[in-house]
């Protein structure tokens, strides 16, 4: 089975969708820590995002540089 790639945005939207259910208290106990650990999953997944948008740009400027 393939995993869909999640997009920045769908991630940054589910984490903000848990901090609302953690907040307002929805979450048992039992559903926390797999909520937990879905956010920290999400995180990186953004953060990784993030430093790969960052090297395309700069790999760009560098190529604007060198013409």
């Amino acid at each position: 089975m393939t995993k869909k790639k999640i997009s920045y945005k769908e991630a940054v939207s589910e984490i903000e969708e848990i901090l609302e259910q953690m907040e307002s208290e929805e979450l048992d106990v039992d559903e926390l820590s797999d909520k937990v650990k879905r956010v920290s999953y999400l995180i990186k997944v953004c953060k990784d995002r993030l430093h790969q948008t960052e090297e395309e740009v700069e790999n760009i400027l560098n190529q604007m540089d060198d013409n």
